[in-house]
């Protein structure tokens, strides 16, 4: 909250509507969220000239009272209500709070006009039995008859309830501050307040002496001060404070209070003589005990800081000090600190100690050491006019801060450009000295220093754009489309891998999962076909999502007995995730599951189980749709939970990019097919798709199968096929693979379409006959096959 009453001390705003005033400032960037005021019109101070007996009530009389302008009949019911008291008065018109609005009435028969007010009844008390058996305000003779009574006792102040964005700095959390920022709103100066003291012959440093041990504290001023009186403060001081939401408690402690909502710096004052001669500054040890203020025992770790007396801690620095040095009745010597410690520690001890407060919430901001000399010199000016007391003299300094100014330059044109409006360099010169940002100009180039109570702000255009185009209007700024060159939106990186290789997938039928990256440790170290360390939490939420999966295969598996478990049959699905291994290394992954029927079309009795030349065909559609035909291949190998028969790596390049096979009967009882493919490997380049146009002649086709051991692959025959085919070869296709009673049990018969054509020329049997010829030969020789008849 702030006081509007306090404010005008800095800044003279004496010819403004506050509450106009609360719209500029809030159109200027800070938000007034509300306007208190004590203020009510229609309320005069008057005087009870005649006071007798209601006619018609035992414990109502008739008053008349002199308003100045005229005089009135009241009844009122005040115990209290007297002759020649002077009383508050509403008028007819009047609104009190609660929407209460005073009429001219009759009551028992007898004319009222106007009400005779009690304090609570205005606002201005809270309506407790006591305040309510004190009966109507009592004046004090002097007052002035026809006056406003709110203004004549001091209560006609004005409260903004700010709501300031967290990126806005301790600058509009005092008064000060905010004057300034009333200041650049209406162009006006803001004047300091007296700090002015007179120093004893004492030096402070024969009596106290400072060591700071911590790199936390940069900066810190220790002033003292003898023959304090404690006692009550000043009516005004009391009533700013109550006005702020403090308490009031005596002298010196509001006097801290006071300097620290006025400068925004908070003070701490300990008792001399429960301190003695010195003050270490230090890290806290870890748990290091203390009692502070409010008679609690804290326990502090390492991370917090402590004012200590050489030995034992007597302040929880920035947050509260300690019961063992704190401000009590019998006080007479007290040493001022005025200190800035590193705000992160602040925050980090008033969050986990629970002691957030008016100081913590400051410190924890950040200060401005330039404020952090005045606040103690206006302390000691304070004590001195309201204490009593005697200021040695000197300082005790401990200063290590970063003193380097904030200076930012720039041309007009560059915050033009940011704010998208044109400011001549003359309005530029006007907002900066509004703000009172000292200024050098050299042709068109500005050189700000940005000052130190501005700790929001940084030295780089952006924000001295921001400052003058909020005080310039933003209501000035023109509603324009932005010209920005345009290029075609697309995605990029992994996303647009992931993008297009989950559009295939869904194209060929399969459905997309989510599923956990932590999984349970039994069901992470399956498929761990890479041999990769995996990372596991130190505190996971629950045992089951304790360890940071390698592979997307086991969270399949158990979509997969989830939904086999509600007797869903056919299941074919994916994941595109990232999986992570003990090192931090990022992989994104494509695993897929597929079981079951991939077709099941009952209409026309037409069922494709799925199998391994299944799910390989999905696998090889997925690398072909990406451009890496004839770029990759399998190798047969054992891996981890697969049937060792039916388990393959795949290879791009050469180089392993993941896995394919069915899933080892010890693992899962069912048969079903797995393939995981890491997707970064597939993030390389691809040469340009050809086109080439369909032949306008004949192809001519030829099927052959051939018979050969078990242990030949079908990826072989094909190479061979290709060695000996020749230019006129244009496509081989499997179309049937055959084991049984009709072949050797150690033989297989695979099938092959062969495709022959020139697209320049229509060919001859002959030579296409030839050409056959010569691959059935180079087959068997090279393969010892033989061509299956029958």
């Amino acid at each position: 909250m702030i006081s509007l009453e306090w404010v005008s001390d800095y800044i003279d705003i004496s010819d403004q509507d506050l509450k106009e005033l609360a719209v500029k400032i809030t159109k200027a960037g800070v938000n007034v969220e509300k306007v208190e005021t004590k203020h009510i019109d229609n309320l005069v101070i008057g005087e009870i000239i005649d006071c007798r007996p209601h006619p018609n009530s035992d414990h109502l009389n008739i008053c008349i009272v002199d308003t100045k302008d005229d005089k009135r009949q009241i009844v009122c019911g005040a115990h209290n209500v007297r002759r020649g008291l002077k009383v508050i008065v509403a008028l007819p018109g009047a609104i009190l709070p609660g929407d209460f609005e005073i009429k001219k009435g009759k009551i028992r028969g007898e004319e009222s006009d106007g009400m005779i007010c009690a304090l609570f009844e205005l606002g201005l008390e809270e309506k407790t039995e006591e305040n309510y058996n004190k009966g109507i305000h009592e004046m004090t003779s002097d007052a002035p008859v026809g006056e406003d009574p709110i203004k004549y006792m001091g209560l006609d102040d004005t409260l903004y309830e700010l709501d300031v964005h967290k990126h806005r700095n301790n600058d509009c959390y005092y008064h000060i501050g905010f004057a300034y920022e009333i200041g650049s709103i209406l162009n006006r100066e803001v004047h300091l307040p007296k700090d002015d003291i007179k120093e004893s012959k004492d030096k402070i440093e024969d009596h106290f002496s400072l060591e700071v041990k911590t790199p936390k504290c940069p900066f810190y001023l220790a002033k003292m001060v003898t023959g304090a009186k404690i006692k009550e403060s000043p009516e005004f001081i009391k009533k700013r404070l109550t006005a702020a939401g403090m308490r009031p408690i005596n002298n010196v402690v509001d006097i801290s209070n006071y300097v620290m909502l006025e400068y925004g710096q908070p003070l701490h004052f300990f008792d001399k003589e429960k301190l003695g001669d010195k003050i270490v500054v230090r890290d806290a040890k870890e748990g290091e005990k203390i009692t502070t203020l409010d008679d609690k025992e804290r326990i502090l770790s390492s991370n917090d800081i402590v004012i200590t007396d050489g030995e034992k801690p007597v302040c929880i620095a920035g947050v509260m000090g300690g019961a063992n040095s704190g401000i009590d009745d019998n006080t007479k010597t007290i040493l001022i600190e005025s200190a800035i410690f590193d705000a992160v520690s602040i925050r980090y001890t008033s969050s986990k100690l629970d002691l957030k407060s008016e100081a913590s919430i400051r410190y924890g901001k950040g200060l401005s050491y330039e404020y952090t000399q005045k606040a103690i010199q206006r302390a000691c000016h304070l004590l001195e006019k309201y204490a009593d007391a005697k200021v040695l003299t000197g300082t005790v300094k401990y200063d290590h801060i970063d003193k380097t100014p904030k200076v930012v330059t720039f041309k007009p044109n560059e915050v033009n450009s940011l704010l998208g409006i044109t400011i001549s360099n003359d309005d530029m010169e006007v907002e900066l000295k509004r703000l009172g940002f000292e200024y050098k100009k050299n042709k068109d180039e500005f050189a700000v220093t940005i000052p130190t109570r501005r700790l929001d702000m940084d030295p780089n255009v952006a924000d001295i754009a921001e400052e003058i185009g909020r005080l310039y209007g933003y209501h000035n700024l023109a509603s324009t489309l932005p010209r920005v060159p345009l290029k075609r939106g697309r995605y990029i990186g992994d996303v647009k891998y992931r993008k297009l290789v989950s559009f295939r997938l869904r194209s060929l039928g399969l459905t997309e999962t989510k599923t956990y990256t932590l999984t349970p440790p039994k069901l992470a170290n399956t498929f761990n076909y890479e041999d990769k360390k995996q990372i596991v939490l130190p505190n996971p939420m629950s045992k089951d999502k304790s360890v940071i999966r390698t592979s997307l295969i086991p969270s399949l598996i158990n979509v997969y007995n989830y939904n086999k478990s509600r007797h869903v049959e056919d299941i074919s699905i994916y994941e595109i995730s990232k999986t992570y291994d003990a090192s931090y290394k990022e992989e994104s992954k494509i695993s897929i599951l597929m079981s079951g029927s991939y077709i099941n079309n009952l209409s026309q009795n037409l069922k494709v189980n799925v199998d391994f030349y299944l799910i390989k065909g999905i696998v090889e559609n997925i690398l072909d749709y990406l451009g890496f035909k004839n770029r990759y291949s399998y190798q047969v190998e054992e891996i981890p939970n697969m049937h060792p028969g039916m388990s393959a790596k795949i290879y791009l390049d050469r180089e392993s990019i993941g896995v394919i096979g069915r899933v080892h009967p010890k693992t899962l009882k069912d048969e079903v097919y797995v393939a995981e493919i890491s997707l970064n490997a597939l993030m390389r380049k691809v040469k340009p798709i050809k086109f080439k146009k369909a032949s306008i002649y004949p192809a001519i086709t030829k099927d052959v199968a051939f018979v050969v051991k078990q242990n030949v692959t079908a990826e072989t025959l094909i190479k061979d096929i290709k060695k000996s085919g020749g230019r006129l070869l244009d496509e081989i296709k499997i179309f049937d693979v055959y084991t049984g009673d009709k072949i050797g049990e150690d033989e297989k018969s695979i099938a092959f379409n062969l495709t022959f054509m020139d697209p320049t020329r229509t060919l001859t049997d002959e030579e296409v006959m030839n050409q056959f010829n010569n691959i059935i030969k180079f087959v068997t020789d090279k393969n010892n096959a033989k061509i299956r008849d029958k």
